[in-house]
């Protein structure tokens, strides 16, 4: 018997496919269902698009528990609404002109923003995935108190049975250019050097992003923020990472 349920958002569209086999294969990681949602104004339509998608994935991870649930309404609030009760919500970004989609009020930043749990989002221009047991899981800590998104990161590096870095938030900016791995390594010591004049939470999640795509991340975990956190530093992690990023509500 499954043990909870990942929640995929779903339309048709080649991120939603995406995201869709990224959630196919979570699910199967955690012994969960997978429950696919299609939401949209006329429910009518929804029948072929959501058994296009059950058949896909019957087809890649035989013996999963699909459920596919037609929707009325707005796609944020149907997600939001029955991501509650999920213990991860999956969702494709949209790549519009570069990154438009991701930065204009899309689904996928809206229901980030939104969620009570854990929200994975995935871009349909990434790259392929490292082989299992490849790569590592990266954490990036923009602050204090951050205990749900680190206990999440550090479930997920077990999970997939690598490694996980951890990257902090710097405060204040190197008054000289710096490497980006000498700036790494001294992370966690007190930086006396004059202020940033940008926000330090964008240039962390920058700097963090560009360390997963050289280093392989397989996956980046944050912390979204209390109040839907800081717009600028979601845009910047999601715009920068080369693999899927999880947002983790601070309590």
């Amino acid at each position: 018997m499954s043990t909870g349920r990942v929640l995929v958002g779903f339309d048709g569209s080649f991120p939603a496919v995406r995201a869709l086999d990224l959630a196919a294969e979570e699910a199967v990681r955690r012994g969960a269902a997978l429950e696919i949602v299609y939401a949209l104004p006329d429910v009518d339509g929804a029948a072929p698009v959501l058994a296009v998608a059950v058949d896909r994935v019957r087809d890649r991870c035989p013996g999963l528990e699909v459920v596919a649930v037609p929707v009325a309404g707005d796609p944020v609030s149907a997600l939001v609404s029955r991501g509650r009760a999920a213990v991860l919500t999956v969702v494709g970004g949209r790549e519009l002109g570069g990154i438009a989609g991701l930065v204009g009020g899309s689904v996928s930043r809206r229901t980030a923003g939104r969620a009570t749990g854990p929200v994975m989002v995935v871009r349909g221009d990434l790259p392929a995935r490292p082989s299992p047991g490849q790569g590592h899981v990266l954490l990036v800590l923009s602050g204090d108190g951050e205990v749900d998104a680190a206990a999440f990161a550090f479930a997920e590096a077990r999970r997939r049975g690598v490694g996980l870095r951890v990257r902090r938030a710097w405060t204040y900016a190197p008054t000289t250019a710096e490497p980006a791995a000498s700036r790494s390594a001294t992370a966690s010591e007190p930086d006396r050097r004059r202020p940033q004049a940008r926000d330090p939470r964008a240039a962390a999640t920058a700097s963090a992003a560009q360390d997963g795509e050289t280093g392989g991340a397989v996956l980046a975990v944050a912390t979204r923020g209390r109040r839907h956190g800081p717009p600028r530093t979601v845009r910047t992690l999601l715009r920068a990472a080369r693999c899927p990023v999880v947002l983790v509500p601070a309590r």
